[in-house]
């Protein structure tokens, strides 16, 4: 039978929920402090996924301005009822607005509602239940009060879908699997076998993350933990183990009667270290006496399964290269934190990408003359062609492996042609080569073999060349740079504080994985 291949999102697709239309599948992932935020995918046999654009599309949905690293929008939850498209999300630390809010759209391709904020939800990772006596529930959790560090709760209560509010009384379902769990979080509800099944995650984000459940015969409880919790973990593999972290699931029945889950799991690479971040997993689950098994048979997530009983349904692959033709960004582009202004062009000179060159920078709390998109291999190669004349010193234009302000590798174009390879790591620049270049385009390349990174240049159409030596890319991982992302790959351009009139064109921007085996520099 033919087999897929895990995980089914690769790059930084963390915290991923799922629901069913008919035949289509609809999936959501977090964002923090990217826009525009919450990816949407779509895929009819749950395996292949193509990106639709973004549930938050617009500044006015999304504000995003000062939102530290890896705060932002955390844990969607989408839903399909009556003909209605549901997301609902939270904004964490937000400078201007945070909390609880619910968007809703009759096409999920199409323009999602402004934000209805609900300041009577508590905490944070919210989902909607839609019951088959008609009644919708709210659940969410939250953190106990006077309870010790992690010690959460789920609550629920009930959903008007109508006016978008909560209304009813307020029920505690459930503080954890253990006597002493921490962050219990991420709740889902579910209608199974004439029971009501509640599926959270335990133990934290990373190596002790987990999923566990609770039954209850009424939505409001009382729920009763599986004698079988967790029922899914790796934390008991060991930190060789080729994945790790699993956890933060949702489940999908499809219109032929199959169970499957999604959810986050990581691939650590050089010893305990995701620069990826936290990827999307499918899984199979199957049901005994009302609980969920999932990976039945093995009870871990594993690399490859039997693709699931529905019609085979490929997209066309996305080119490797963006030439920067079409009449807007490519929807795997994103920028940092949400803009103020227009600083991006596919206009002002066809077939480039044209940033301003402006004040703020990628060490700032800031929204720089910046696009990114996520690195998805442990082995990659990203390339762009850059032409860029500086009026002054300060300013630069290049790339950058982005993982937050103070964990970042970037390599830009300066003043005297002069290109600069720079590590931040702990907030700290230290250079580690230089180089200068003729006059016209120049090339600009990261690659990586594993944790084994360099940088390359070339001019015009010439060879590449190494600048400097090989650096180690684990500066780039969450176990050094803290937070809940993984690396994106970025177009930059600033002025480094001062005003600016220039601009820089890029013409392309080339990424592709690497094999372990592929010859490295295989770059064009």
């Amino acid at each position: 039978m033919a087999q897929f291949e895990n995980p089914i999102l690769p790059g930084s697709h963390p915290d991923p929920s799922v629901c069913r239309a008919g035949s289509d599948y609809y999936l959501v992932t977090s964002t923090f402090e990217y826009f525009p935020g919450l990816p949407i995918y779509h895929s009819r046999d749950l395996v292949h996924w193509r990106l639709l654009g973004h549930v938050l599309d617009r500044p006015s949905q999304l504000p995003l301005q000062g939102v530290r690293a890896s705060g932002g929008l955390y844990a969607p939850t989408i839903r399909y009822h009556d003909g209605v498209f549901y997301v609902v999300c939270t904004l964490v630390d937000g400078t201007t607005k945070s909390g609880n809010f619910v968007v809703t759209a009759a096409d999920p391709a199409g323009e999602w509602s402004e934000p209805q904020w609900l300041p009577e939800a508590d905490g944070f990772d919210p989902s909607l239940f839609f019951g088959d006596d008609g009644r919708a529930w709210w659940t969410g959790t939250r953190e106990v009060p006077g309870g010790g560090p992690g010690q959460t709760e789920v609550w629920l209560r009930e959903f008007d879908p109508v006016h978008r509010e909560l209304i009813g009384d307020e029920h505690v379902l459930w503080t954890g699997a253990l006597r002493d769990s921490v962050w219990l979080e991420a709740p889902h509800l579910y209608e199974v076998g004439g029971k009501y099944v509640l599926l959270c995650a335990e133990g934290g984000t990373d190596f002790e993350h987990s999923v566990v459940v609770a039954t209850a015969d009424e939505v409001t409880g009382p729920y009763r933990g599986s004698p079988l919790n967790p029922v899914l973990t790796h934390r008991h593999l060991g930190r060789d183990h080729p994945i790790a972290a699993a956890g933060h699931a949702d489940l999908v029945l499809t219109q032929h009667g199959q169970w499957f889950a999604v959810l986050l799991a990581t691939r650590p690479y050089g010893g305990y270290n995701y620069n990826l971040g936290r990827e999307t997993f499918l899984v199979p689950v199957s049901w005994e006496a009302g609980g969920p098994v999932f990976s039945p048979g093995t009870g871990r997530v594993e690399t490859r399964y039997d693709v699931p009983v529905l019609p085979a349904h490929p997209w066309p692959e996305v080119p490797e290269t963006d030439d920067f033709d079409g009449p807007v960004l490519d929807p795997s582009w994103m920028f940092l934190r949400t803009p103020d202004e227009v600083f991006w062009s596919l206009a002002d000179r066809p077939g480039h990408l044209r940033l301003r060159v402006r004040p703020e920078s990628v060490t700032d709390l800031a929204t720089p003359s910046l696009v990114v998109r996520r690195q998805q291999h442990q082995d990659f190669h990203a390339s762009c062609v850059l032409e860029f004349d500086p009026a002054r010193p300060g300013e630069t234009a290049g790339m950058v492996l982005l993982q937050n302000d103070e964990h970042h590798v970037r390599l830009l174009l300066g003043s005297h042609r002069e290109v600069t390879l720079v590590v931040r790591a702990g907030g700290q620049d230290t250079t580690l080569a230089r180089t200068t270049v003729p006059g016209g385009a120049v090339r600009l390349c990261f690659e990586a073999t594993g944790q084994d990174h360099r940088a390359l240049v070339a001019s015009g159409g010439g060879e590449w060349r190494p600048l400097g030596e090989p650096f180690d890319g684990r500066v780039l991982s969450t176990q050094a740079a803290g937070g809940f992302t993984g690396v994106h790959i970025g177009l930059l351009a600033t002025s480094s504080g001062a005003p600016s009139g220039s601009w820089a064109d890029f013409g392309s921007f080339t990424y592709r994985g690497l094999s372990p085996s592929r010859e490295r520099s295989a770059a064009g």
